[in-house]
Formats: C-alpha cells, sequence, structure tokens
C-alpha cells in the first residue's frame, strides 16, 4: 500500500464538508479517484501549500490554476515522484493546435477565448480567498473574462484582441452532425483511460448538454502530444478535423460532471488502476 500526497493551493478547497452527516465532497474528480484507491488500502493526505514535509511515496500536483508557481514545483520535485510535474503550463496559448494569427488565411468561422484555464475562474477564486484571509493575491492581475466570442471570419475580430497575451484566437471547428455538433473528451490516468465523442444542439459542446456519446479512440498524435506536455493524469478536449485531432483545451485539475456522475463513477476504478501502475512503476 501507498502512502499519496495531494498537493494543493493554500487558498484552495480541494474537499470540504457538506450536509447533516458532514460528509465530506470536492469539485474535482480526483477526489472519487482518491477514494477508490482509499478503499483499496492506500492511505491520502491533502497538502495546502508547501509547508508539510514531502513524506509520501508518490503525489500529486493538483493546482487549479493555468500556470503552478515555481515554488509549487520546487516543493513537488522532493517527493519521490509526482503525478504532472511536467505540466505545469496549461495555457491555450501553449497548448492549444487551433491557435491562429491575425495574418493567417483561414476563411472560417474563428472564436476569441481567455489563454487561462476556466476563463481565469480558479485564479480568481484563489485572489478572493486569499484577500479575506488578509494574504497577498496570488495570481495579482488576473483579467476577466465574461464569455467565448464567436466571429464570421478572422477579419471581424478587433484588433486589439490581438495584442493581448491573455487572448487567443482560434479557428472555430466543432465536428458537425445532422442533429448537432460533437466534441471529444479524453480522461486519463498513467496508462488507464477512456475517451468520448459528445455530440451536442450547442456549436460549443460541453458535458452538460450532451443528446448522445460515444467510445472514440485516442489519436496516436494525442498519445505523443500528451508525452510533450508532461501529463500523468488529466483530460484533454479535442476535435478531429481535416483528418487530424486538434487539441483545444488540457486540464490538470479536471472537475466532477455532476448530471454525468454514473458515467464518470463508472471509469473510477479504471482510472484507478492506471494510478496503481504508477505506484508499481515508482517501487
Amino acid at each position: 500500500m501507498a502512502r499519496i500526497a495531494v498537493i494543493t493551493h493554500e487558498q484552495d478547497r480541494f474537499q470540504s464538508r457538506r450536509g447533516l452527516l458532514l460528509r465530506r465532497d470536492s469539485p474535482y474528480m480526483l477526489f472519487d479517484l482518491l477514494q477508490e484507491l482509499k478503499r483499496r488500502g492506500h492511505s491520502v493526505r491533502v497538502l495546502r501549500g508547501t509547508s508539510a514535509k514531502p513524506a509520501a511515496d508518490i503525489a500529486v500536483l493538483h493546482l487549479d490554476a493555468t500556470v503552478t508557481p515555481p515554488d509549487y514545483v520546487d516543493y513537488a520535485r522532493r517527493f519521490p515522484f509526482c503525478l504532472n510535474l511536467g505540466a505545469a503550463d496549461i495555457s491555450k496559448r501553449r497548448i492549444s493546435g487551433a491557435v491562429i494569427d491575425q495574418g493567417d488565411d483561414w476563411q472560417g468561422q474563428v472564436i476569441v477565448k481567455s489563454s487561462l484555464n476556466h476563463r481565469g475562474t480558479p485564479e480568481q477564486q484563489l485572489n478572493r480567498r486569499a484577500r479575506r484571509a488578509g494574504r497577498p493575491e496570488p495570481f495579482p492581475g488576473v483579467p476577466a473574462f465574461a464569455r467565448y466570442e464567436i466571429h464570421a471570419s478572422l477579419a471581424d475580430v478587433p484588433a486589439e484582441i490581438f495584442e493581448r497575451r491573455d487572448l487567443i484566437v482560434e479557428k472555430f471547428i466543432p465536428e458537425p452532425e445532422p442533429d448537432g455538433f460533437g466534441a471529444r473528451f479524453w480522461l486519463f490516468c498513467g496508462e488507464r483511460e477512456r475517451c468520448t465523442r459528445h455530440v451536442s444542439p450547442q456549436n460549443l459542446v460541453k458535458g452538460d448538454d450532451t443528446i448522445r456519446r460515444e467510445a472514440v479512440p485516442v489519436p496516436d498524435e494525442l498519445r505523443a502530444l500528451r508525452r510533450q506536455l508532461g501529463f500523468d493524469y488529466g483530460k484533454f478536449d479535442f476535435v478531429m478535423h481535416e483528418g487530424r485531432a486538434v487539441l483545444l483545451d488540457a486540464n490538470k485539475t479536471p472537475g466532477r460532471a455532476r448530471n454525468l456522475s454514473s458515467f464518470i463513477a463508472a471509469g473510477n476504478a479504471n482510472l484507478a488502476d492506471g494510478f496503481e501502475g504508477l505506484i508499481r512503476q515508482v517501487k
């Protein structure tokens, strides 16, 4: 049995108590995976900040922020092995395969996004908690971003958008279907995975508006990109466009899709097997 440490930001709330029975809960998918690992006999300790002694067999660097601060990366290196140590920067400007510049010859629709994960909401939450605690903001100056904007063409995007480093412009390329649009979601932990194609009536496909889904294979080029980006655990959002996989988003702290709880729960044992495979590699 292994001692597992989860490294979180000092202002993060990885888990909380709720209800009359004070049951523990969490917005993160990793919480359910760890519950399965604890059921199998492993011990789990959630660490807030970098002050605790790194006493564990394996750790998970689980900072819900687009760019992991260097002191957390240095702290994670003190463990015998740490998942996602190489995935410290998941900004869309770095990982997206659909980013285009002002002078590109793309003729289709485009979408303006925040380069930050989840529009910078995690960083804003950590800043608010730090202010309430009388601490300095860990991510000062994070700009607000209300929603994605779709434009008919690249020429319709205001010129000042291209001057902002916090924003990106992407080709808008959902997979067209007779009843909507498709996108693909690949969840993985070690060598275990599940990859599904979701179809939604909305052109911005999210898990909570899916009308049907199917298992699909993971393209080889995406596996190579996962190794390049340093991911041991996480979720990739991608589409197939003109015969190739295009990565749109990479998340090292995927959340729990509550309205898909039965679908997600069915895969927890599989992902836990992948985590145990990583434990065996370390030992």
